[in-house]
């Protein structure tokens, strides 16, 4: 077997890069150990935001993304739910308003569409939210994917421009030739000759860059999710309360939660979110999932007397300065990675393959990669 790329890893980074490299004419194999969106990509809410990034490379980087999203949701002909809901910012008491305030001020200074909600279209957006709540804001920006289907769309189109899936298939190394450079992967179903790969791996990216000696610095975020059994549309947006970003940007190995809740096409209803460093410990632990209950319950008061269908534990790739990691491993020609999205990967997964394809193809990439360089720590590079 031969292959212009190899990626490893199927899910929305994976998926995406087979999309965009096979349609841009290049012979790709993706290696896959479970199935398209077997890992973190089916564990998350689907989520494409721009309301909880901070000013700078990721808000650039989401704003592209979302354009990109929107001409994806055009082109593909298969149904991911891609759906422009619009995202609801809360602020529960006075003070989380006037810091709400500061941040709206700030993103729209940024180029992004966001007004502020009076209590009456509080509660003309949400009208089974909670009546006692200081303010918000609205981000009509923020839209949602089911990110199995968009997986699955995205690897199907990439397979119909002549991509090829090796999915329960275990790699087991990745050849350099002798200047160092890419060669080749040994995977379970066989070895494949190929001068570029791409680690898109999510939190298991960091294993996937040791086999060529890079220590990739990617650690799992744990995270909850609870679902609700299916309802009448009770809640129309995307509606989290304004403490959630603190929780995204921190580094604190404690455990943070802050209420996201959103439906879905089905009827559900999606509770999260909680944040652990923690490693991979799948375990669902009662009291983050009691903790993520009675913070929803609190901005939807209703959710009090519905069930709950199950929880379930996800892992975000987490990246020590929250900056995803893009682009050529330095001093590994021809290793390649796009990893580092921690929640945010199904919203800069497309945007940021569609940059990484062009910096393999040569060509200019449309946005400044130097922030997500993997060469922006120093002293990565293993040596035996």
């Amino acid at each position: 077997m031969n292959a212009d790329v190899v990626i490893i890893g199927a899910g929305i980074i994976g998926s995406s890069c087979a999309y965009f490299l096979a349609r841009a004419g290049l012979s790709v194999y993706v290696v896959e150990r479970a199935g398209v969106a077997g890992g973190t990509s089916g564990s998350g809410e689907g989520n494409i935001l721009v309301s909880d990034k901070d000013p700078g490379p990721e808000l650039d980087l989401a704003l592209r993304g979302i354009a990109v999203w929107k001409q994806l949701a055009e082109q593909i002909p298969h149904d991911f739910e891609y759906e422009e809901k619009g995202g609801i910012v809360v602020a529960e008491a006075e003070s989380h308003l006037n810091a709400l305030r500061r941040r709206v001020d700030e993103l729209d200074a940024e180029g992004v569409i966001v007004s502020m909600l009076d209590t009456a279209a509080m509660r003309e957006a949400e009208p089974h939210m909670a009546h006692d709540l200081a303010g918000a804001a609205y981000f009509p920006q923020d839209r949602q994917v089911q990110p199995m289907l968009a997986c699955a769309a995205l690897m199907k189109e990439a397979i119909q421009a002549g991509a090829k899936l090796l999915d329960h298939t275990a790699l087991l190394a990745i050849r350099r030739g002798p200047t160092g450079a890419i060669s080749g992967v040994d995977t379970a179903a066989g070895p494949i000759s190929t001068p570029r790969v791409i680690d898109a791996a999510g939190p298991w990216s960091k294993q996937i860059a040791a086999l060529v000696g890079y220590d990739l610095p990617i650690l799992p975020r744990k995270g909850h999710i609870v679902v609700t059994e299916p309802l009448p549309l009770m809640v129309h947006h995307k509606v989290w309360e304004a403490s959630y970003t603190e929780a995204v940007n921190s580094n604190d190995a404690a455990t943070q939660v802050a209420s996201v809740v959103e439906g879905t096409h089905s009827g559900t209803i999606l509770l999260g979110s909680s944040r652990q460093l923690i490693g991979f410990d799948p375990t669902i632990e009662v009291p983050v999932v009691q903790a993520i209950v009675e913070r929803a319950v609190r901005y939807f008061p209703f959710l009090a007397k519905v069930h709950a269908l199950r929880a379930y534990v996800g892992f975000r790739p987490f990246s020590p300065d929250h900056l995803p990691i893009i682009g050529e491993v330095p001093d590994v020609p021809g290793f390649y990675v796009n990893t580092g999205h921690e929640g945010a990967g199904i919203g800069t997964g497309p945007i940021s393959s569609l940059l990484l394809t062009e910096l393999i193809l040569g060509k200019p990439p449309q946005l400044d990669m130097q922030p997500f360089r993997p060469g922006r720590w120093v002293h990565n590079l293993v040596t035996h």
